[in-house]
């Protein structure tokens, strides 16, 4: 049942919008373009080895001139748990408008890591993901388990002169810096939402994409409803054989 639950997700983002809330500046070194951080289309789908992503971009970038052929930006994929599940997006400076995730990849030219949160809230890490380009495109091979989930999708500008890799905002023009107009603002410059949808960088709250609902949860409630209108027909069949053939 689980395995034809997982069938392939699609996701699209409108184009053009990589530039957090409209007033985000990008650095001008390395030359960054819009194009490069503008996340375009999120593929999810299940393979032997665990659920493969491909992540689609206006344009690929490789600024920094990195050997994984990528190093514009840096896309994280919070997946969303069946039950529970922690609400802060990670450092982005972003949460979930509803619902929690168990999983966190992390897709980034200095190296993509895979963890799954428990239920005290700590993370473990689980086997490295494999990344490869393919024109404007990431392909994305995980151990994450096939199923069908929501999905909370950031990119954000990519430095390897930070520690985890990523590029905050200031509100100081540089060209080395990534420029915003407020000194809190998110990390991202571009999330998967829906047209429209800016609460992002208005509340710092992202709804989930994708199937957000618990179909596990649905599933053990169907077959429960299942075994309830059971045992009532049952019950009304041996009332009325009884009923018939009084003692």
């Amino acid at each position: 049942m689980l395995a034809l639950l997982a069938s392939q997700t699609r996701l699209t983002d409108p184009a053009a919008d990589a530039r957090g809330d409209g007033g985000y500046v990008l650095p001008t070194r390395p030359a960054f373009t819009q194009d490069m951080l503008d996340l375009r289309e999120l593929d999810a789908r299940p393979t032997p080895q665990g659920m493969q992503f491909t992540v689609t971009y206006g344009q690929m970038g490789n600024p920094w001139n990195s050997p994984a052929g990528f190093s514009a930006g840096v896309t994280d994929i919070f997946v969303k748990g069946a039950l529970g599940g922690q609400a802060k997006l990670g450092d982005l400076g972003l949460r979930t408008s509803t619902g929690g995730w168990q999983y966190h990849l992390r897709v980034s030219p200095g190296g993509s890591t895979l963890t799954e949160v428990d239920a005290q809230g700590q993370e473990r890490p689980l086997a490295a993901p494999t990344v490869e380009v393919s024109g404007t495109s990431l392909t994305v091979q995980t151990a994450l388990p096939e199923g069908r989930y929501g999905y909370w999708v950031t990119n954000s500008v990519y430095s390897p002169l930070t520690p985890d890799g990523l590029l905050r905002p200031v509100t100081v023009p540089n060209p080395t810096a990534l420029q915003a107009g407020r000194a809190d603002a998110p990390v991202p410059v571009d999330v998967l939402a829906a047209p429209g949808d800016t609460q992002a960088y208005t509340r710092g709250t992202l709804a989930p994409v994708g199937e957000t609902r618990d179909l596990v949860g649905i599933g053990l409630l169907t077959l429960g409803g299942a075994g309830l209108l059971i045992t009532v027909i049952a019950t009304v069949f041996v009332w009325r054989r009884l009923s018939a053939h009084p003692a």
